[in-house]
């Protein structure tokens, strides 16, 4: 066997960029598995396939927005992070890109400085081990800067980070989504249940529809499922709540986020005369000013742009 012989062709144009608005209306591929017949369907459909006593099991793993985007600090190169494992508090089992220049003491910053980390260890399979180093609670700062961890092909930003939960997440830690849940809606499992499915989540008895079939048994799952549900939806919303709020209150106090303004040095207005003159390279201007190469073309942006707000109000 060989990697080539699970080679297929995949058209980009049928590649699915952003989610159906309503969950169930997805495609579904129904393949039978005595003649090969292949039909196509929507998801909701997947109720007929499913009969009295069948059992569903559902994984109410949450995705955590694992992937964070940074730059090398003293360089400004920049660095993708995706987490993949909590070893302790502040440390985390990672992949890094480009690896090969992520080797222990190298120093990573996000989010203009309001995330800061370096790593430790080369472990397994190139895998790094990174120690974070913040300010309040990680989660809330990893729901600020972290991306959810979309495959490759799809290329699209993910405008609603919900989309990537199931209905029924509720733990956070995985650093992918449980596909094969997505599109279930609450209405969907609702009927599956009615249809005399059982449903378990294997962490959870009490959602565990194959135990206590009578009416106390029924009424708990139909509760443990809607709480579920409810969490699932409230809590990134109390979140980014806590996060406003927290932020407001900082602010009130003179609190400053990000790394302190660098102020340019004297050569500053020169070296960006020869750069923009095209005599020297911005890699060039940015080491005669002794600044990252990311940090010299912000201070270049932010110098221009007020220079021409400055001269729009004075027409």
């Amino acid at each position: 066997m060989k990697t080539a012989d699970f080679d297929y062709d995949l058209p980009q144009e049928l590649i699915a960029q952003d989610p159906l608005e309503q969950r169930d209306s997805s495609r579904l591929l129904i393949l039978d598995k005595e003649t090969g017949e292949r039909t196509h369907k929507i998801f909701h459909d997947i109720i007929d396939y499913l009969h009295e006593g069948d059992c569903l099991v559902i994984n109410n793993t949450k995705v955590i927005p694992a992937r964070l985007i940074g730059e090398r600090e003293g360089t400004g190169g920049k660095v993708e992070v995706l987490l993949l494992k909590r070893r302790s508090d502040n440390v985390w089992e990672t992949l890094v890109k480009p690896g090969k220049k992520a080797r222990p003491g190298m120093r990573l910053s996000f989010g203009d400085g309001l995330l800061h980390a370096e790593v430790q260890e080369v472990v397994d399979e190139g895998n790094r081990l990174i120690r974070f180093e913040y300010e309040g609670i990680f989660e809330e700062i990893l729901d600020q800067l972290g991306q959810m961890p979309l495959p490759p092909y799809i290329t699209h930003q993910l405008k609603d980070k919900n989309r990537y939960q199931t209905v029924y997440a509720k733990y956070e830690g995985s650093a992918a989504a449980p596909t094969a849940g997505l599109h279930f809606t609450e209405e969907l499992l609702k009927e599956i249940k009615e249809k005399g499915v059982d449903i378990v989540v294997l962490d959870m008895p009490l959602l565990d529809t194959r135990r206590g079939k009578d009416l106390m048994g029924t009424f708990l799952s139909d509760i443990v499922l809607q709480v579920l549900s409810f969490v699932a939806e409230s809590e990134s919303k109390n979140i980014r709540q806590r996060q406003a709020e927290g932020i407001a209150a900082a602010k009130a106090k003179g609190v400053k986020f990000g790394r302190p303004s660098r102020s340019v040095p004297d050569n500053f207005d020169e070296v960006h005369r020869e750069w923009r003159e095209k005599k020297i390279t911005l890699k060039e201007a940015a080491k005669a000013c002794d600044m990252p190469v990311g940090t010299f073309y912000g201070k270049i942006r932010k110098m221009e742009d007020e220079k021409q707000m400055t001269g729009e109000q004075n027409l």
